[in-house]
Parts: structure tokens; C-alpha cells; sequence
């Protein structure tokens, strides 16, 4: 990860936002998504360490973000992964105010209990 987005407003100072708050704020709003069952470690390397779910990458002043969710069973797979992509696109972008560049969600399994 970077060390965070920074924004500078004239003269008077600057406004760094750390990396961890874009991956809580993805986390949460793909969590609050009806039918996410819960967020899991990526494929690889990731799983080994408890990783939450969320990556984030920082391009200079845009947002690259990938999200790894396990969904309730029956729901549409296809409209959940929309769904999860225009929430988390507007919660970065109109509470933490970033421009995302690109979502990618997949869908790693089905919750069957």
C-alpha cells in the first residue's frame, strides 16, 4: 500500500488520508450490501495471512480497489457484484471524496450451512 492520498489546499496546509480508512470504508460498505455473507482473504498469499477481504491500490490521486466476498445462497451472483461495485464506488467517493478508477469484486464461494 502507499503511504496514503494526500490533497493540498493552498498555502495553509494538507489533508493525508491513510490507506487502512479507504479499505474500512470498502469493508464496511460491501459488508452492508444484502447477501454478502462476509468478505474473505484473496486466493494465495493472502489467505495464509488473515487478510480482510479488501485491497487497495493507490495511483497517485485515483483508487484501484478488489474485493473478495463469499455471498448467502440464492441470491443473483451478477447483481450482487453490481451492487457491491456502485456502493463502495459511492461511499470513496462522496464520504472519503477520492476518485475510484476501477472495483473489482469476486465472488469466491456460496455460504451453505
Amino acid at each position: 500500500m502507499d503511504k496514503g492520498l494526500t490533497q493540498t489546499e493552498g498555502d495553509i496546509g494538507r489533508i493525508t488520508i491513510a490507506p487502512q480508512v479507504l479499505v474500512t470504508t470498502a469493508r464496511l460498505t460491501a459488508l452492508a450490501v444484502p447477501g454478502v455473507a462476509r468478505l474473505v482473504a484473496p486466493p494465495g498469499v493472502g489467505r495464509l495471512f488473515n487478510s480482510d477481504g479488501v485491497r487497495i491500490e493507490i495511483d497517485g490521486d485515483r483508487v484501484y480497489v478488489k474485493i473478495y466476498v463469499m455471498t448467502e445462497p440464492g441470491v443473483n451472483l451478477l447483481g450482487i457484484g453490481r451492487k457491491i461495485r456502485n456502493e463502495v464506488t459511492r461511499a470513496l467517493e462522496n464520504m472519503v471524496g477520492v476518485e475510484v478508477e476501477a472495483i473489482d469484486v469476486h465472488i469466491e464461494d456460496v455460504a451453505f450451512s
